[in-house]
């Protein structure tokens, strides 16, 4: 039976060149969607509702594949680069009159929805995709309109998102068969080549990255959650740092996982759902996160299923490393239903240090939070990445995301400085990753730690602790917390051999001071008080 609807608004599909298609499915809802995937053999349904799918060749993004149209609108404003690759107007014009050739006669899903949870702020972005499955992780990801919004619905910004449309890099300009490409003047994303479903989130994200810093709003990639008393905290991190982990705490009540904007009005989600990676998934430590791959709703990317019982088996890396859950925020027991959060007391950056130096928190002064976010450190570990050996990897991502920031990071930085002066912010650097000695030597930090430092932070239990200051990043180390043996705070004491630690730390600190070479030029002095010792040296 046909499942034809349009619960939509008057501005249609015409108005983007799209014609003589076949069924055009609007707005449907979960269960709808749930049917056409299963009709159209896009997914299996799981033991107890997930809908699995695969990604085929793509697990991941595609960072070399994603081009922001070169065009006088955004031109002076863009951070143009390795990040943000400059594309031709008239070939994103050939490609997209490619594509509307393409969907002729073809069924289409279109999902309208908002991406900011603060309506002073929020955009509204219509995707149009080619499968249901596509269709239904945008219903999860974004903030859903009521009906009647629905009914006067004129989206701000349309991703056209075509899976199985591949690109011909000598006649398109692509690089590859896939592509990603933001038109700021034309208010349109197009995306082919790929079914990662994740090239349609961080699409969204890149123009409010775009956008909200010229209204004097914070974008930032990071997860928040609000205390019993209203006290905010938000958590920067890149990949596997405990980002999503960590915020998602049964004591506390989750704004959102991933995106969020600061304004003079305080947090604001930008999203209506979460994307969280699920390889290895811990019902213990992970409780919520991991309720979520056993309800309807929720779409599971290259994780492993049985296909007899349909049981999964989260800890199967076959596939990919990247086995991601898409849910919407309703399936998280504790999580915020307005999205909205006060200023924040307490900022965390989040890192997994496989080098071992790092603390397991420090707290840093302003100028130390502008340098440390400017850098945006983790490190990669052997087994997470093909090609890599056995030695870590330092990873800097300057803001925390910097595949996603349209501007100069400094834009991003310099807000964060001032809203940290404004509202008399804590920022607390919190690692993640090892201690006792490098990976291979040392060994992770515990779980339940790091949940005691993090509890100690928000409560303010740490705030009248005596602190000393590292000689080398000179953060200053709490000497005490409940819970935490004292030696742990420190990370040096740990180490059978103190001098190795000294090279490692000096060693790291060197990787800190050469990737800032890239700021120096664009920062006030004072942030470079934030550099680790050694930058007096040299």
């Amino acid at each position: 039976m046909s499942q034809t609807s349009f619960v939509g608004s008057s501005y249609g599909l015409d108005q983007h060149g799209i014609l003589h298609t076949g069924i055009l499915f609007w707005n449907l809802s979960t269960a709808a969607l749930y049917e056409e995937s299963a009709r159209r053999r896009e997914g299996l349904i799981s033991h107890l509702g997930p809908l699995v799918v695969r990604t085929g060749q793509y697990t991941g993004r595609s960072p070399n594949d994603k081009f922001i149209v070169k065009e006088p609108e955004s031109d002076r404003h863009i951070w143009w680069g390795k990040v943000n690759q400059p594309f031709d107007p008239l070939k994103f014009e050939n490609l997209y009159a490619r594509m509307l050739a393409y969907l002729q006669g073809r069924d289409l899903f279109i999902q309208d929805s908002y991406a900011g949870a603060d309506p002073n702020y929020r955009i509204c972005v219509r995707v149009i995709t080619e499968t249901a499955w596509h269709s239904l992780f945008a219903r999860n990801l974004f903030i859903q309109p009521n009906q009647e919004e629905l009914t006067n619905f004129i989206p701000d910004f349309t991703i056209i998102n075509l899976p199985n449309f591949r690109a011909v890099p000598d006649l398109d300009g692509t690089r590859s068969d896939a592509f990603i490409i933001v038109n700021f003047a034309r208010r349109l994303i197009l995306i082919g080549g790929t079914s990662y479903a994740g090239e349609i989130k961080k699409s969204v994200f890149t123009i409010l990255n775009y956008l909200l810093p010229h209204k004097q709003v914070l974008s930032m990639h990071c997860s928040a959650n609000i205390g019993a008393d209203g006290d905010t905290a938000i958590f920067f991190g890149l990949s596997g740092t405990g980002k999503t982990t960590l915020s998602a705490d049964p004591n506390r009540t989750l704004i959102g996982d991933d995106e969020h904007g600061w304004s003079d009005r305080g947090i604001f989600n930008f999203e209506g759902g979460c994307y969280a990676k699920v390889i290895r998934l811990s019902p213990v430590a992970e409780p919520e996160i991991y309720k979520t791959t056993r309800t309807f709703g929720t779409v599971l990317e290259n994780v492993a299923i049985n296909p007899t019982n349909r049981r999964l088996d989260l800890d199967d890396d076959s596939l990919t490393e990247n086995t991601r859950a898409a849910y919407p925020l309703s399936h998280i027991p504790n999580a915020s239903r307005t999205g909205l959060g006060n200023h924040p007391k307490n900022v965390i950056f989040l890192t997994a240090d496989a080098f071992g130096v790092m603390p397991p928190i420090a707290e840093l002064s302003k100028e130390q939070a502008m340098y440390h976010f400017l850098s945006g450190y983790t490190a990669k570990v052997a087994g997470t990445e093909r090609g890599m050996g056995s030695e870590p990897e330092a990873t800097f991502s300057a803001c925390f995301g910097a595949p996603f920031m349209a501007l100069h990071p400094s834009v991003y930085a310099e807000l964060l400085g001032k809203l940290i002066s404004d509202h008399n912010v804590k920022v607390w650097l919190v690692n993640t990753g090892w201690t006792s000695g490098p990976y291979g030597v040392g060994h992770r930090m515990s779980i339940r730690h790091t949940r005691a430092l993090l509890t100690a932070a928000l409560t303010g239990a740490l705030d009248d602790v005596a602190k000393e200051e590292d000689p080398i990043f000179g953060f200053s180390v709490p000497e005490r917390c409940p819970g935490v043996p004292k030696d742990v705070l420190k990370p040096r004491l740990t180490w059978h051999d103190p001098a190795a630690y000294d090279l490692q730390a000096q060693k790291l600190a060197k990787m800190f001071i050469k990737n800032f070479q890239q700021f120096t030029d664009v920062v006030d002095a004072q942030v470079m008080q934030g550099a680790p010792r050694l930058a007096i040296a040299v």
